[in-house]
């Protein structure tokens, strides 16, 4: 747990844990707490306190820089989903890489950035 909140978890790991946290600092801007998850290693993944931390906020944003589909993040929203479906608030959101090959000259435009991950907060909050 890299920060304690109330609102929404994030979750992410490698580079996107600084999108995620340049993102949460805008979100509490506008008065949304959130919770930081580092994940660290995603094989295995600390199932545990991701769930402890969802069943807290009702809510999960998942960022990861690898396309949307194929990605991490679907087996993380599939066993949050089945096991914290009654909790939560929302939709799990998963802030990915596009489902497309790119040249590296448009890299900015493929990784999600802060903005992304905070409209992803604002949709999650908005639901």
């Amino acid at each position: 747990m890299v920060k304690a909140g109330e609102d929404i978890t994030l979750l992410a790991w490698g580079a996107q844990l600084e999108v995620v946290e340049q993102a949460a600092e805008m979100a509490e801007e506008a008065g949304i707490s959130c919770e930081i998850i580092d994940l660290r290693t995603i094989v295995p993944w600390d199932i545990d306190t991701v769930v402890e931390s969802v069943l807290k906020t009702g809510r999960l944003i998942v960022s990861h820089e690898a396309p949307l589909t194929g990605g991490f993040a679907a087996e993380i929203a599939a066993t949050v989903q089945s096991r914290c479906f009654l909790y939560l608030e929302s939709p799990i959101e998963r802030v990915t890489g596009l489902d497309t090959p790119f040249p590296l000259t448009l890299e900015k435009e493929y990784m999600p950035g802060p903005l992304k991950v905070l409209d992803a907060i604002h949709r999650t909050m908005d639901f």
